[in-house]
């Protein structure tokens, strides 16, 4: 499947709308911010809490009997999927598209444990809803994390693996400071949209920002100008201590079902890289060298690089 619809596939990865972004507040759960499908809700109890995982689950007009799960990235949501979704049902595939929790319109807990370990566990929970025994996934960036996590804990669950610029290939708490959650937190509570942008230049695109990517800054600063920045700050503080305390690279050998690592060449993205010494940061998220590292430890493996393509 990945050869037939690779092409199309990179395409849509690697497309923005050329319209720049109209930046606005928005609330925690993203009532004003339009999806491109409906989003329907799964209710459920975890860590004590009532909470609400949102996905889209799009049907296709000739059904060719398969079905991707499309995991978002830890500064988007499952709507920024809508022209890999396009492709994807075209060639008949039925696509679903979750939101994390913590992420896009799902529940945003403040007195939570994230791990990928029950990330993946709820999103198996929303393939159990729609009795979808086996499916194809695809984990763009902290998506890559939770991809790897659910193909390890459910291989029977899976296809096929596609990592698209997956986090988690290299081992960042042995290479810079640990920063507590809390002051994790006071550094994602002074940032406006400036910031944001400044910090997705350098590393998803190693410094070099072009019109066509300001879209990409439409959630994070549209909860930093929102009702709900300071729910917003703490989330991320704890995503990304789960990303920086969870790595998944040590059990790439573990994986036990076909792969496909895409990777962008200038992506520069490492959590923490504001903490280590100049040395150190020169030498974290080199991805024109991690993807072939990964590629090399996953067993049966494919990796193809998108020259000049960052994040």
């Amino acid at each position: 499947m990945f050869l037939r619809i690779l092409p199309g596939l990179l395409v849509a990865l690697c497309t923005l709308s050329p319209a720049l972004a109209e930046l606005k507040p928005l609330d925690a759960r993203l009532a004003d911010y339009p999806y491109p499908h409906p989003v329907k809700m799964r209710a459920f109890q975890d860590q004590g809490q009532s909470l609400e995982m949102a996905y889209m689950d799009v049907m296709p007009e000739k059904p060719n009997g398969r079905t991707v799960l499309l995991l978002h990235g830890k500064n988007f949501s499952g709507a920024y999927w809508e022209t890999t979704a396009k492709v994807l049902l075209e060639k008949g595939y039925r696509v679903v598209m979750p939101d994390q929790l913590g992420f896009g319109k799902s529940s945003k807990p403040t007195g939570f444990q994230y791990t990928f370990q029950d990330l993946a566990t709820q999103t198996k929970g929303v393939l159990d809803d729609l009795k979808l025994e086996k499916v194809t996934v695809v984990g763009h960036s902290m998506g890559g994390m939770v991809a790897v996590r659910f193909a390890l804990m459910f291989p029977e669950r899976v296809e096929k693996l596609a990592l698209v610029n997956p986090l988690g290939l290299e081992d960042w708490k042995r290479m810079t400071p640990y920063q507590p959650v809390d002051q994790a937190y006071a550094a994602e509570i002074k940032k406006g949209p400036d910031q944001i942008r400044d910090y997705m230049k350098i590393a998803y695109f190693d410094g070099k920002w072009q019109p066509e990517y300001e879209p990409l800054i439409e959630l994070q600063a549209g909860w930093a100008l929102g009702p709900d920045r300071e729910t917003m700050a703490r989330v991320s503080a704890l995503t990304s201590e789960m990303i920086f305390t969870q790595p998944v690279v040590y059990e790439f050998p573990d994986l036990k079902v076909p792969a496909l690592l895409i990777i962008g060449d200038r992506d520069r993205t490492a959590i923490g890289k504001a903490q280590a010494s100049p040395e150190m940061a020169a030498k974290m998220g080199q991805y024109q060298t991690l993807g072939q590292k990964a590629a090399d430890t996953i067993p049966g493996a494919k990796l193809v690089v998108i020259h000049g393509a960052g994040h």
